[in-house]
């Protein structure tokens, strides 16, 4: 009899607070974006770090393909900053940008110009400074002959980051399948981060919100600068031709997430998909994969136009899904970086 109740008392012990229901927006965010978001993140991760370790060649089809297909998964999650990402700077060593140092390049030349063996183990990559690691990293090996040069550390270095990728990935996933959704859907249980719905609630939209800023400020501003002076070589992921493609990626599954917090209220949650609808569209008609075109008066045009209106969207539908869900944005994951 007393194996039964110490079961019983183990399984309850963790929800032994005042726990409460978090609401019908949080749990289709977890349910439909987040779980399901970086379970696939894992898995095409897994995928990439297979066909690496097949062949590290940086002009492997295959290789390349899966480097993009995760690339892809990422974007669509990235801006979940919170919960398992931001445990060990799991995000920041998946996808270290923007870089306005030029860390990740240089990090990456003093590791094959010393040919550190650092990289030859898991716990080694571990101490590698996360600017060298992750996507961002993996796309100079691939795509930029400046690091391809010594072709057997090349080849270990892909393996590694790869490798790397896929194990962040996995913790991730596996974090948030295991525990970090049963908390987040229980606000106030002993070990839940969240004391109330309305926190979970504000965390969500919060990521909106940081979504939707890095999009604006980061992917689109930084190559657009000043009209007198465009910085094309800023924009993100140019070197594979990803630029264009993380606005897209980035603004779907945003919308993804505004829709779910829209609901209840049909006329809000219409007029948020329409607004997005537009940027999104606005942003594929553009046909410039890397933003060359901000030197460009027209082709800037079409930029700029993109970027007010996902800045019409946090000024309008985002402040209006705050109004409906009773939260403000506060600070974000990325603040202070």
């Amino acid at each position: 009899m007393l194996k039964p109740l110490l079961t019983a008392v183990l399984i309850t012990l963790p929800f032994a607070g005042w726990a409460e229901q978090a609401s019908s927006e949080a749990e289709k965010a977890v349910h439909q974006q987040i779980l399901p978001g970086f379970a696939a993140l894992a898995a095409a991760s897994a995928r990439m770090s297979d066909a690496a370790a097949t062949d590290c060649a940086p002009t492997s089809q295959p290789l390349r393909t899966a480097w993009n297909a995760a690339f892809d998964d990422w974007i669509k999650v990235s801006h979940l900053r919170f919960g398992p990402t931001e445990t060990e700077n799991r995000a920041f060593a998946l996808a270290y940008w923007p870089d306005s140092r030029g860390t990740t390049p240089k990090t990456l030349k003093r590791l094959i110009a010393e040919r550190d063996p650092i990289i030859t183990s898991p716990d080694g990559m571990e101490s590698v400074s996360v600017a060298a690691r992750g996507f961002y990293a993996m796309e100079y090996v691939l795509f930029d002959p400046a690091f391809q040069g010594d072709a057997g550390y090349a080849c270990a270095l892909t393996r590694a980051l790869s490798a790397d990728i896929a194990a962040k990935t996995a913790g991730i996933a596996r974090d948030w399948r295991d525990s970090y959704a049963a908390l987040m859907m229980t606000p106030g249980s002993t070990y839940s981060p969240y004391q109330t719905p309305a926190e979970v609630t504000q965390e969500l939209y919060k990521a909106l919100a940081t979504g939707l800023e890095f999009t604006s400020d980061a992917r689109l501003n930084r190559p657009l600068g000043s009209f007198d002076k465009p910085r094309p070589g800023r924009a993100e992921a140019r070197l594979s031709g990803r630029s264009q493609r993380h606005v897209v990626l980035s603004l779907q599954a945003l919308k993804q997430l505004a829709v779910i917090l829209s609901e209840g209220d049909q006329a809000l949650q219409d007029d948020v998909s329409q607004a997005f609808d537009t940027a999104i569209s606005q942003a594929e008609a553009l046909d410039d994969p890397i933003f060359a075109g901000v030197e460009d008066p027209q082709k800037r045009l079409k930029i700029e136009i993109l970027q007010q209106t996902v800045k019409l969207i946090r000024e309008q539908q985002l402040a209006n899904i705050g109004n409906k869900l009773g939260v403000a944005a506060g600070f974000n994951a990325l603040d202070g970086d």
